[in-house]
């Protein structure tokens, strides 16, 4: 168990404080630093939600393996550690409202200059993606005139792109950010967003609770709201990452 963060003693004894837990091994979302304290986006964020929720919060750190587990044992009252929205674990647990989501992007050669990324823009060309994944459900679905590819790793669709066997490379921003900042991807550059229609449904990510926390989720949505709406996760944000992923 890792410190307390949030309200200050009076007011955390008014309302009891929340365990939240994080895995800590998850950069820059959450990670452990060199003092062996979590820090990260997410720690960052939580600690401005419990400032407006008037809460003590205590980060829990805990693996990956058997998170939501130790959710439904009581172990702690939430999870802020990366949780993607499925339709699958929202059988087990409840989640907050989306407090992040990762917006997809074409990549391609920086002969090829930015521009629409639509369907008929890159109608003829060759794209590669990821097998079995959004991405791939959605060009399949709306690229019917490009050539998709599918890879079982995105390194490989990575260099596939360098000696020009792909005209470009659609995936999540965050992992093709990385990719254009190495040595690597100098040879490369964002060709457009996915287009707002047909609309790309990004990853979603939100805070576990138990399914009768409904007034815990009620507190997280509103605090997530007022965080928004105030210009603080704008400056969260841009500590960590050079787009939006509001």
């Amino acid at each position: 168990v890792l410190g307390g963060i949030g309200a200050s003693p009076a007011t955390a004894q008014e309302l009891p404080g929340i365990r939240v837990a994080v895995e800590g091994a998850y950069p820059p979302f959450n990670f452990i630093d060199q003092n062996n304290e979590l820090q990260g986006f997410e720690v960052d964020l939580l600690k401005r939600l419990c400032e407006v929720m008037a809460t003590e919060c205590v980060l829990v750190q805990h693996e990956w393996d058997g998170i939501i587990k130790g959710l439904l044992n009581r172990e702690y009252d939430a999870i802020m550690s990366s949780l993607e929205i499925t339709e699958r674990r929202q059988r087990r647990i409840a989640f907050s409202d989306p407090y992040y989501r990762i917006p997809a992007v074409f990549i391609g050669s920086k002969e090829t200059p930015p521009g629409e990324a639509s369907p008929p823009a890159m109608a003829g060309k060759t794209i590669g993606t990821t097998d079995r994944s959004d991405h791939e459900a959605y060009l399949k679905e709306f690229y019917k005139d490009s050539e998709i590819v599918l890879y079982a790793k995105p390194d490989e669709a990575h260099l596939d792109l360098l000696v020009g066997r792909l005209d470009a490379v659609f995936g999540d921003e965050l992992l093709l950010s990385k990719f254009l900042g190495s040595r690597e991807g100098a040879c490369c550059h964002i060709i457009g967003d996915a287009p707002a229609d047909p609309v790309y449904r990004r990853e979603s990510y939100g805070i576990g609770l138990r399914k009768e926390d409904e007034a815990l989720r009620a507190r997280f949505n509103s605090a997530i709201a007022t965080v928004k709406g105030d210009g603080t996760y704008d400056g969260i944000q841009a500590k960590y990452f050079s787009f939006d992923i509001k």
